[in-house]
């Protein structure tokens, strides 16, 4: 009998590799759900290749505009994910893959918990935002979580079989960006086509800016303290240009555990898929020279400001992070436009968490998506009237 899987964010980076690893052992697997916002022409190769009954399009032109192409196809088009108990019914998935970005992937999320015995989630605004909301859900109905950016799932790897208590440190690695060897002076010069020239990913625009700023490694350490209940200050950032190493976990007794793999997302995702059930993945081979002469150092808090953050994020789970996602989000697409400068981001960014209007929320607990999605709407409002 075929397993049944579902892939929230398809036509991604991530969402297009889990369905390359689909692909090659496509008759164990049945594809019950993808899901896209507008980008139709990869979803329709995607709906034809693996004969999918179901996709939600959430942009409501390209979703009118896929089921007038469909509509003599035996194909249920949605527009919304309303709809995933009609999509589902009795149906159990025995898979689903989480990977659309932003904070419009947080309800998904959260939605299709009860209808899967095992998610991996590669959005991280679920985590960051409202991971007492997710945390609860996941309990509830039973539902094995696993975690894909590729930090977390190292470290996720390195903690099997060992207990909470006996973990004395953590370290994620940072690549440093494409502006590693850059003096501050050179900041006010970076432009947004040498931002998103990652040095060692093939990732999204978004993210790659994230990276030169650091700012996806402050995210991933509230992530990590998240996820896995250890303490802040157990939890540190070694820079690693080639990003061969993922995570180092150290332990009470001495032993040091480090994880590496080839920079590539197929290996989190195909892990999640097959967990403790290993199969063969292809891969490129590693370079051992590039082992071997393993350089690692501490970031300077003074060449990547956004570092600074993580002096002021609460020891638990607050509305406070909402707000850092929501007006870094904006931000980053403002420099993507050329509206404002690299170094604004950080600028920009200090001044809206430092809002006391923003800066109370450490202590307020999420309570629900709607209060999230509310809180975020009105951030990105405010962080606007900063940019223009």
């Amino acid at each position: 009998m075929k397993k049944k899987v579902a892939v929230l964010g398809s036509t991604g980076s991530i969402g297009k590799k889990t369905l390359d690893i689909l692909a090659s052992n496509q008759s164990k697997f049945e594809i019950l759900l993808l899901t896209t916002n507008k980008n139709i022409k990869i979803l329709e190769t995607q709906v034809r290749k693996f004969n999918v009954k179901n996709v939600i399009i959430t942009s409501y032109k390209e979703y009118i505009e896929f089921k007038t192409k469909f509509k003599k196809k035996k194909i249920n088009i949605y527009n919304d994910f309303s709809n995933l108990q009609k999509i589902f019914k009795n149906k159990s998935i025995h898979y689903t893959m989480s990977s659309i970005t932003g904070l419009s992937g947080l309800e998904p999320t959260y939605d299709i918990i009860k209808y899967t015995k095992k998610i991996a989630i590669a959005n991280k605004e679920s985590i960051i935002c409202a991971w007492n909301l997710i945390l609860k859900e996941l309990k509830k109905n039973k539902t094995q979580f696993i975690p894909v950016d590729s930090e977390h799932f190292s470290i996720w790897e390195l903690l099997k079989n060992e207990k909470k208590e006996n973990v004395k440190l953590i370290y994620l690695t940072a690549s440093g960006g494409p502006f590693l060897k850059y003096k501050r002076k050179q900041y006010k010069k970076i432009k947004p086509r040498l931002a998103i020239k990652h040095p060692s990913w093939s990732m999204g625009k978004k993210i790659s800016v994230d990276s030169a700023t650091m700012m996806n490694k402050v995210f991933e350490v509230i992530e990590a303290q998240r996820i896995f209940d250890i303490n802040y200050n157990n939890i540190k950032i070694l820079i690693h240009p080639k990003s061969y190493l993922h995570a180092v976990v150290v332990f009470n007794n001495g032993i040091i555990k480090f994880l590496f793999h080839e920079t590539d997302m197929k290996i989190p995702i195909f892990n999640s898929l097959y967990f403790n059930n290993y199969k063969t993945i292809k891969t490129k081979k590693i370079n051992f020279k590039i082992i071997n002469n393993l350089k690692l150092k501490k970031p300077k808090n003074n060449q990547f400001p956004c570092l600074n953050f993580l002096k002021i994020i609460p020891k638990k789970i607050s509305l406070f992070e909402t707000v850092l996602i929501a007006s870094n989000d904006l931000l980053v697409e403002y420099f993507l436009k050329g509206k404002i400068t690299f170094l604004d981001i950080y600028k920009i960014l200090n001044k809206i968490i430092n809002n006391k209007k923003y800066s109370n929320l450490k202590k307020t607990k999420p309570i629900n998506i709607k209060q999230i999605r509310s809180l975020h709407d009105n951030v990105r409002l405010i962080t606007r009237s900063y940019c223009e």
